[in-house]
């Protein structure tokens, strides 16, 4: 069992440490980006949940049912938003009701989900499965940035002063 965190710890490091092609650099896909991104999210919530063989067995089908219904609304939201942008509707009237429509469709999904957790990880696990989905993509998110300023050479505003 230890190898096997060893291991996930590894497999997040090796993953976060690379370069992703297409965010910082040109090159690859967004379904390529996409992939690597997952799979380090993957390793990184198997290490944060210490997911024994059993759980990992029951919880990862639930999850990825969870992550297409997120993916699903999401490009649902962003579909809407071109589609308004396209037609140059009156955005004021209808932003904050369809705003709060998108928050609640997303506060019944984790709602459910975390009935779900529930029912296949003890509940300290399943308590913490969107505080961890949360750290990962803060960590995610900084790397990116890191690597933006890296490639710009530098420190960003800094750069430009004498």
């Amino acid at each position: 069992m230890k190898h096997f965190y060893i291991l996930s710890l590894f497999f997040i490091t090796v993953l976060l440490c690379r370069p992703l092609p297409g965010i910082a650099q040109s090159g690859g896909s967004d379904a390529e980006i996409k992939d690597k991104i997952r799979a380090a999210e993957i390793a990184y919530l198997a290490q944060k949940l210490d997911l024994t063989p059993d759980e990992a067995q029951k919880f990862w089908p639930v999850y990825n049912q969870y992550t297409k219904e997120v993916e699903i609304l999401i490009a649902e939201r962003n579909n809407r938003s071109t589609a308004a942008k396209v037609e140059k509707t009156d955005q004021k009237n209808n932003t904050p009701n369809a705003e709060l429509k998108y928050d609640q469709r997303m506060l019944d999904i984790k709602s459910h989900y975390d009935k779900e957790f529930q029912k296949v990880l003890p509940a300290n696990k399943a308590g913490s499965v969107f505080r961890s989905e949360r750290e990962f993509r803060k960590v995610l998110l900084q790397q990116l940035k890191e690597r933006q300023v890296r490639n710009m050479g530098g420190p960003g505003p800094r750069r430009w002063r004498n």
